[in-house]
């Protein structure tokens, strides 16, 4: 007799768009318990799927959509999805989630994962119902917004159906395009140009095949005990301003990337804060799908309504020079009607406005603070017209074009743009940003936890940096696996206990902290040897030459005792993981102030090594950041070497 299986289907499906071939492919119980879902489930399929070596826009390379367990359960949360594929930007493994009511319809669709290989001859949406797969023609969508596109396919196809759509910019191939659905993004690594590459417009889905949980009441009552602790204090930063808030205390602690990192602080921060944009512009506060947090808040536009984080703020705004308000707006919904990164796009656009500053680029207007200029270069950079052509590779493959020292000041690690947190001045997230596997990213490392505590002096990185780095680290891999957003972070008292049981109560699995614990390491692990199977070295595990160099010429302030923390995250527009990775409310001591008459903070290159090499200890790995074949197998991995 088979086994029942709860939370899952036990299987996932096989799409060649070459062929119009589709498979089920089963999933062993062993292999979800070893992965969960989300990322760690997509990880270990594309070890099996991704030819090793395959260029991140060949037809070959899977393009892998990833539910999890608790998806289409009561938790609050709990309505995610993962994107994920070789990077067209990094060449490396990448992962993007997002919040909508596509994770619930792509559940009922009958599959625990999608995995999309092959390319149309011409534009085509990818229609799943109860199962059954259909290519249909898209060229009328084709040059569409992905929120158009989006609105044609709900009319053609009925409100069933949902759908994770590309714009121009991922039609385009710009190599930090977004995949769009429900105005939410799976934004950072261009996964919206895999899709581009493809000719697939948008994958339509929609069913009825419901997944039992093993204990129906149980599951009832934890979600709404979670979503009772949802409305506490550690969610009501989300609720009241957002994740604009940081942009203030980020620029009191000198650590508001500004000027394409030439500075720590911004002049207009006032303009641009929540607090004055709550005032002038807020028109509405949102949730996403299965969501009581309520963190989405729409701002009103010269050009209509548009969705803001900190990260999109921070990226157009402060990164660009720029202060104003209106323009800051104009160009974040630029980014949404385009599908880029706004992340990607604000720091390649800095980038490039330093390279024109030092004579390195010839471009009329493009300058730090020319607010004019902002739509008009995302328009360009999506449709690759002229210098957006050039800029819609990214800043790492602009600056091996552009020449001089350009690279030296590029804001990337491993080809992926650095978000708004000033490394020098945050240097347990420096680290965290270093070793990242998908590159600089806040939302697979939360080590700016440890720099806003009192665990971490945040101006001199040590060797202990690399254990909270690990820590928060696993934690994130967890949460994006399990999946439930990570401002639920500050609502757990113990994630590892809390996150077992939940899992238990749905899979019926005998589950416990410690088991988790070696789940998340595993996670991490399997993206680490993903990474090491397409190329990389330990040279990539660094920051740029500015960062390493140069001292911040601002001075440090500290934190304020009593006030407000950070709470982090917002992948913005782009990674709406309902922008994960944040904890709320911080309650930290005050760093302790330099001594009088210091300025500025300084990353040595030598501490930075000195802080990996601990961090590869702590891993198990050796000098190089080679996973030793003893740790592949303690953590049941041995499967994926090749």
């Amino acid at each position: 007799m088979k086994h029942r299986m709860f939370g899952y289907h036990g299987r996932y499906l096989r799409v060649d768009l070459s062929s119009g071939k589709a498979d089920w492919v089963p999933l062993p119980e062993e292999v979800l318990r070893r992965f969960l879902g989300g990322v760690g489930l997509a990880a270990y399929l594309m070890h099996r799927e991704a030819p090793p070596g395959v260029e991140p826009l060949a037809a070959a390379a899977p393009l892998v959509f990833s539910l999890s367990p608790l998806v289409g359960t009561p938790l609050t949360t709990s309505a995610k999805f993962a994107v994920v594929a070789k990077s067209p930007l990094t060449e490396r493994l990448n992962d993007a989630l997002s919040s909508s009511h596509f994770a619930l319809a792509a559940k009922k669709a009958g599959f625990d994962a999608l995995v999309i290989t092959g390319a149309c001859a011409a534009p085509t949406t990818l229609v799943i119902d109860e199962g059954r797969v259909e290519l249909r023609p898209a060229a009328a969508l084709w040059g569409s917004s992905a929120a158009a596109a989006s609105a044609e396919l709900a009319a053609q196809l009925g409100p069933r159906f949902h759908t994770a759509i590309i714009g121009p910019a991922g039609e385009n191939l710009v190599r930090y395009a977004t995949i769009s659905h429900d105005n939410r993004h799976a934004g950072r690594g261009g996964l919206g140009a895999v899709m581009g590459s493809k000719k697939l417009k948008a994958v339509a889905v929609a069913g009825s095949q419901r997944v039992e949980v093993a204990d129906p009441a149980a599951v009832i009552a934890a979600a709404k005990d979670l979503s009772q602790r949802s409305f506490g204090p550690a969610t009501a930063k989300y609720r009241e301003l957002g994740t604009v808030a940081n942009l203030l205390t980020f620029n009191r602690l000198a650590a508001l990337p500004t000027r394409n990192f030439q500075q720590g602080t911004f002049a207009d921060a006032d303009a641009l804060s929540g607090e004055a944009l709550n005032s002038a512009r807020r028109v509405a506060r949102r949730s996403c799908a299965a969501c009581t947090i309520g963190c989405e808040h729409i701002y009103e536009a010269p050009g209509g309504e548009v969705r803001l984080e900190y990260e999109s703020l921070f990226a157009l705004g402060p990164l660009c020079g720029v202060g104003d308000r209106d323009a800051v707006l104009n160009a974040a919904r630029a980014c949404d009607r385009l599908g880029l990164d706004t992340i990607s796009a604000g720091a390649t656009i800095a980038f490039a406005m330093e390279c024109a500053e030092k004579g390195l680029l010839r471009h009329e207007g493009l300058r730090f603070g020319n607010a004019d200029m902002l739509v008009p270069m995302l328009e360009r950079i999506a449709r690759r017209d002229g210098l957006g052509d050039l800029l819609a590779e990214g800043t790492r493959r602009a600056a091996a074009v552009i020449g001089g020292d350009a690279a030296d000041f590029a804001p990337h690690v491993k080809g992926l743009e650095i978000p708004g947190y000033e490394p020098r001045a945050l240097q347990t997230m420096a680290l965290g940003f270093a070793v990242g596997s998908r590159g600089a990213d806040h939302n697979r490392s939360g080590a700016y936890e440890a720099d806003f505590s009192a665990r971490a002096d945040r101006l001199h990185g040590s060797p202990e940096s690399a254990r909270l780095a690990v820590e928060t680290e696993d934690k994130a891999a967890l949460m994006d696996s399990l999946i439930l957003c990570k401002f639920l972070r500050g609502v757990f008292q113990d994630l590892y206990s809390e996150g077992a049981e939940l899992l238990s109560l749905v899979t019926g699995w005998d589950v416990d902290a410690d088991e988790l614990r070696i789940v998340a390491r595993r996670i991490v692990t399997a993206k680490k040897l993903y990474n090491i199977r397409e190329g990389w070295t330990a040279a990539e595990d660094t920051l740029p030459k500015r960062f390493l160099s140069e001292r911040l010429p601002d001075p440090i302030a500290p934190l304020s005792p009593g006030g407000r923390g950070v709470g982090g995250e917002g992948a913005a527009q782009h990674e709406s993981e309902c922008n994960s990775a944040g904890q709320g409310h911080y309650a930290p001591s005050p760093p302790t102030p330099l001594p009088q008459g210091e300025r500025g903070a300084k990353l040595p290159r030598e501490r930075l090594q000195t802080m990996i090499q601990a961090y590869y200890t702590a891993r198990g790995w050796d000098r190089q950041g080679n996973v030793p074949a003893a740790v592949v197998a303690a953590l049941g991995l041995s499967d994926l070497i090749r």
